[in-house]
């Protein structure tokens, strides 16, 4: 899927008789009832088994994971992947904005295929959640850059993975419409009939299409500047938008808290959250809360959490998955809780890890920084870019 996203994206992007991309996910075969999910369990799967296989190159020399080596999957599927993010995260809000329906799972990767987009469309059944780091990884795909600027709802979602419903999605942002499910064939349908037509061009802009056109290759026509109000799609969501009561929310309810032991402008460290989080006492939240990280992985947390910190600080989405892509990697070298976490969850299944380091306590900032350092110019991450690096949310 990834691979075919980064071939077609480009083609979309500057195809100028396009008005907008609709994203959809897709139920898994087996799944009771079946709703469109954005999951990528079995892609960390693969990864999984090409990381604890033993390959050798052309002269016999075992190669290494975890060091962004093209031609080992440990390498390539991230790079591509975090390629695809970039893409999605830079395409144009007006020209092409993209809609993502969320209506069922939305977690791991499905989650940076849509995030990133101009329009999340959360229904009933939508689910949403980052849990990487209950299997030794980190909210990737873009979270490092969307997680860090949202307040203390982001962080709380990083080392928690908690599961979000609809009033959750829009009540944080992360969400910006909410359609019942019934209602998206009539949906389709309208945003079907919205972007049939073409844009309109103004005579000036026609005439300087005309004066910067190449006799060698036809010219792509596309307005010289795209106004926010040129958006098709924006009309079609604001009829078949419904609001919904979001004051019930678990993030609505718990914001206080949450604000309390997870903002990244009060705490230095893991240890910070857990301590404030102990100090609340009787409540169910912290309780509930503290059972939730005691599942994840003590390297995962704090790598998040110092990622967390630095991608609030890098000025946009292309470099911090370019930090992210050195983070990966050094979950895929070999010992590292990855694959602790994938066998328990998805290989054995005993929901049983053996996390290395146990508790955080041992996890020292000299290890935290190692999953920073640089893998050297050859391997680093290099996104191609064909729009401006912003991001939607």
């Amino acid at each position: 899927m990834v691979r075919s996203l980064n071939n077609i994206l480009p083609q979309w992007q500057s195809d100028p008789s396009l008005r907008a991309t609709l994203v959809l996910g897709q139920s898994a075969q087996d799944a009771q009832p079946k709703r469109p999910a954005f999951c990528a369990g079995g892609d960390v799967k693969s990864v999984y088994e090409n990381g604890i296989s033993s390959l050798e190159n052309e002269d016999g020399q075992r190669r290494r994971h975890g060091w962004g080596e093209v031609g080992l999957e440990t390498a390539d599927f991230f790079r591509e992947e975090y390629q695809m993010n970039y893409s999605v995260a830079t395409q144009s809000s007006t020209r092409l904005p993209q809609i993502s329906i969320w209506d069922g799972i939305v977690m791991g990767g499905g989650v940076g295929l849509s995030v990133h987009g101009k329009y999340r469309v959360a229904t009933q059944n939508t689910l949403f959640a980052k849990p990487e780091t209950a299997i030794g990884l980190i909210p990737d795909v873009g979270g490092m850059y969307w997680m860090s600027r949202l307040s203390s709802i982001g962080p709380y979602l990083a080392l928690t993975g908690h599961r979000l419903h609809a009033n959750d999605l829009l009540y944080s942002g992360i969400a910006t419409h909410y359609i019942p499910s019934e209602k998206l064939p009539s949906f389709y349908s309208a945003l079907q009939e919205a972007t049939k037509g073409p844009y309109i061009y103004d005579s000036d802009e026609e005439e300087e299409m005309e004066e910067n056109s190449n006799d060698a290759v036809e010219q792509q026509k596309e307005p010289a500047e795209i106004k926010e109000e040129d958006d098709c799609v924006k009309n079609v969501l604001s009829e078949f938008h419904e609001t919904i009561d979001t004051t019930e929310s678990h993030l609505c309810i718990n914001a206080e808290a949450i604000e309390a032991a997870f903002s990244l402008d009060h705490q230095t460290t893991v240890e910070d959250v857990i301590q404030t989080l102990q100090t609340m006492d009787g409540s169910k939240f912290a309780s509930f809360t503290l059972e939730e990280i005691s599942n994840s992985s003590p390297t995962s947390l704090k790598v998040t959490w110092e990622g967390l910190k630095r991608g609030r600080e890098l000025p946009d989405i292309g470099s911090v998955l370019q930090m992210e892509y050195r983070m990966s990697q050094a979950f895929m070298r070999e010992g590292s809780d990855f694959y602790e976490g994938i066998r328990a969850k998805l290989v054995d299944k005993d929901g049983a890890p053996k996390w290395n380091p146990s508790i955080l306590e041992e996890v020292t900032d000299d290890m935290v920084h190692s999953y920073f350092q640089s893998l050297g110019d050859e391997h680093e991450l290099k996104l191609q870019q064909t729009n401006p690096p912003s991001s939607k949310l």
